[in-house]
C-alpha cells in the first residue's frame, strides 16, 4: 500500500483556502498512484481553533468542507482531522477526529481519546473523548488511526485512564497512523522522536507520523513528520518548517520499501529535557522558528511591513535581522531614537547594522519629546531627584513614536523584550514592551547572544561591537544591565530552572546558588506578573513560554 503524507500549513477559519490545498494535494497524490493520503490533526480548520469551536456556524463550515473533500476521495482514501458533532444526549459538544473518506463519502471517523490540557493545550474545554476504538479496513490492511496525543500515553507514568493502541491491539492492526499538530519547542523534535519509537517498540508496528506545520500567532509547528518500520528505523522525514509532501511504499510484511536514513538508537532522557540550561542548544532550530513565526504572523494577518526601534543593542539587532529573513529588508523599518544619555557608538552601531541588513532605517532623536514631557510634570515633580519615573519617560517616549508610525503607514511593531527581562519586570510598560508580537520574548538573553552568533556565521551581519558591549538601556548615564539585574549566566540559569524545570526556591538553592540571590530573582519574576499579562503574543520556542501555556495568579505570594 502506497500511503501519502501531506504536511501542510493551514490557517485558522480559513476553511476555502485550508480545503483547497487539501483537495490539491489529493490530486497529487492520485497522480502518484497513492493508495491513502494522511493530513495532520484538525486540518480543515486549522489548530488549535479555541473558542471558535462555541460558535454553531464554525463546526457547520467544517462539515461542509468535509463533504466537498470527500467528493475528492474517489480512487483513494483520505485521512483528514476535522471537529465531529457528539450526537449522544451527554458529554461535550464536539470531539476531535479523524474523518476516513473513501469512494467519495465518509467511512469511518475515529476520535480522539487523549485531550491534553496543559502547557498550551486545552482540549479538555471543547471535546469529549473517544469510548470506543476500531480499527480502519483499508486495501488489504488493518489500520489502527490515533491522533496527535493519543501516542504520547506510554511510558512509566502514562497521563491518562485508557490508551488507544491499547484497546486497538487485540483488532491485529497492520501499522499506526497518526495525525497530529504538536507544537515545536527547541527540545521536541528528540522528545517526539523517542515516544514514536516507544510506540513502534511497544506494539511492534510501522507508524505514519504526520505533523502540522506553520505558525498560529505564539504556537510554532515545525512539521518533520516521519515514518518508521516496525523495527524503529526511520525510513523518511519530512522538512521541518516548510511544507512537505511525500509517498512510501508500506510493505505486507511491515517493513518500509524507502530506505532507512536513521537507524534506530537509543536517546538520552537529558537531550529531551535538559537539565542544565545550554544556551546553543539546537540555536538553528530556534531561529528556523522565528523566522516562520515572523512571517506567518503576518502572512495570515495580512500584514507586509514591520517597523522597530533600533537601538543599537543586541536584542533589537538580532529582532532586526530575524525579521529582514522572515519579511525582506525592503519590508522592515528600522527607527532610531536616541536621547542625551544614548552613546555616539549606538547609533554607529545600529545604522551599520542596517546598512549590512539594508533595510531602511530614520534617525529621529527624543530629546525634545523627553524635555516638553519633563516640563508638563515639572509643577507636579518639583525638585525631585531623577529617577525611574523620568528612565521610563524616555522609553515610553519610544514607544509613542513607534506607534504613531506604525498607525500612519500600516506597520506592526515588533517587541525585542526577551525572556530574562520579561522573567524580572526589567522593562517599560507601555514603552520598550509595545509591540504586535514578541519575537525574542521565550529567548533567555544568553540565547540571544548564540543567535547574534549563528546569524554572523558566514559574514558579519550584526556589527561586532553590538555583541561585544555590555549590554545597556541607556536610559541614565553610564547605565549597564547589571546595575539591576545579576550577571546573564547566573540569572538565566536560576530562571531555567524556576521556568522550565518549575524547581522550588529551595531546590534551586541545593544546586549551589546564593539563597539571597534565588530570593531576589524569584520575587522579581512573581511580583511581576502584571506586566507580562499585558504583553503581547510571545513566539514560543521553549518548553515553558510565557502567554497561554503559562497561567500565573498576578496577586500572590509564594517565597
Amino acid at each position: 500500500m502506497k500511503v501519502f503524507l501531506a504536511q501542510q500549513n493551514y490557517h485558522i477559519g480559513n476553511f476555502e483556502s485550508n480545503t483547497n490545498k487539501i483537495i490539491q494535494a489529493i490530486s497529487n497524490a492520485k497522480n502518484e498512484k497513492a493508495d491513502l493520503i494522511v493530513f495532520s490533526e484538525l486540518a480543515i480548520c486549522g489548530y488549535p481553533p479555541r473558542d471558535f469551536l462555541y460558535f454553531e456556524d464554525f463546526v457547520n463550515q467544517a462539515m461542509k468542507h468535509i463533504d466537498k473533500i470527500a467528493m475528492a476521495a474517489d480512487g483513494i482514501a483520505v485521512l483528514v482531522g476535522a471537529p465531529h458533532i457528539n450526537t449522544e444526549a451527554k458529554g461535550k459538544r464536539l470531539f476531535n477526529a479523524a474523518y476516513f473518506l473513501a469512494e467519495k463519502e465518509i467511512k469511518q471517523i475515529v476520535h480522539k481519546t487523549c485531550l491534553p490540557t496543559y502547557d498550551v493545550f486545552d482540549e479538555n474545554r471543547y471535546f469529549e473523548s473517544s469510548k470506543s476504538w476500531n480499527v480502519i479496513k483499508w486495501k488489504g490492511k488493518s489500520i489502527a488511526v490515533t491522533i496527535c496525543e493519543d501516542i504520547w500515553n506510554v511510558g512509566d507514568h502514562p497521563l491518562y485512564s485508557f490508551c488507544p493502541m491499547d484497546m486497538m491491539i487485540d483488532q491485529q492492526p497492520d501499522v499506526m497512523i497518526n495525525l497530529s499538530a504538536s507544537p515545536f519547542d527547541y527540545t521536541h523534535i528528540e522528545d517526539r522522536k523517542a515516544i514514536l519509537k516507544e510506540n513502534v517498540k511497544k506494539y511492534n508496528l510501522p507508524i505514519f507520523y504526520c505533523n502540522a506545520v506553520g505558525s498560529q500567532t505564539e504556537i510554532i509547528f515545525d512539521g518533520n513528520s516521519m515514518v518508521f518500520d516496525k523495527h524503529g528505523n526511520i525510513c523518511g522525514s519530512l522538512k521541518r518548517f516548510e511544507e512537505d509532501y511525500q509517498g512510501f511504499y508500506l510493505n505486507d510484511d511491515g517493513s518500509i520499501e524507502e530506505a532507512i536514513i536513521e537507524k534506530n538508537e537509543a536517546i538520552r532522557s537529558e537531550e529531551l529535557n535538559p537539565i542544565v540550561f545550554t544556551p546553543n542548544l539546537n540555536i538553528e532550530l530556534i531561529y528556523e522558528a522565528l523566522v516562520l513565526g515572523i512571517k506567518d504572523y503576518f502572512q495570515k494577518m495580512g500584514f507586509k511591513k514591520a517597523i522597530i526601534g533600533s537601538s543599537g543593542g543586541i536584542d533589537s539587532a538580532v529582532t532586526l535581522a530575524i525579521a529582514t529573513k522572515a519579511l525582506g529588508a525592503e519590508n522592515v523599518n528600522a527607527i532610531l531614537m536616541p536621547s542625551e544619555f544614548s552613546s555616539d557608538h549606538s547609533v554607529d552601531d545600529a545604522v551599520l547594522l542596517s546598512k549590512h541588513l539594508n533595510n531602511p532605517y530614520n534617525i529621529i532623536p527624543i530629546k525634545n519629546v523627553y524635555d516638553s514631557f519633563l516640563t508638563s510634570l515639572e509643577p507636579l515633580f518639583n525638585d525631585l531627584p531623577f529617577g525611574l519615573a523620568e528612565e521610563n519617560i524616555q522609553s515610553r517616549s519610544r514607544g509613542n513614536l513607534l506607534m504613531a508610525i506604525a498607525n500612519k503607514f500600516g506597520y506592526i511593531l515588533l517587541n525585542t523584550s526577551n525572556k530574562s527581562e520579561l522573567a524580572t519586570g526589567y522593562g517599560t510598560l507601555y514603552g520598550d514592551m509595545a509591540g504586535g508580537i514578541g519575537v525574542l520574548g521565550d529567548c533567555y538573553k544568553l540565547q540571544v547572544y548564540e543567535l547574534a552568533k549563528y546569524i554572523n556565521l558566514e559574514k558579519e551581519i550584526i556589527p561586532n561591537n553590538i555583541i561585544s558591549k555590555a549590554p545597556s538601556a541607556e536610559l541614565r548615564p553610564n547605565q549597564k544591565d547589571a546595575d539591576s539585574l545579576p550577571d546573564y549566566a547566573v540569572l538565566d540559569s536560576i530562571l531555567y530552572q524556576y521556568i522550565e524545570q518549575v524547581k522550588s526556591p529551595e531546590e534551586i538553592k541545593k544546586m549551589g546558588n546564593d539563597s539571597m540571590l534565588v530570593d531576589r530573582i524569584l520575587h522579581l519574576v512573581n511580583s511581576n506578573e502584571y506586566k507580562r499579562n499585558q504583553f503581547c503574543p510571545v513566539i514560543r520556542i521553549s518548553p515553558k513560554a510565557f502567554g497561554v501555556g503559562r497561567r500565573m495568579p498576578i496577586v500572590a505570594k509564594y517565597l
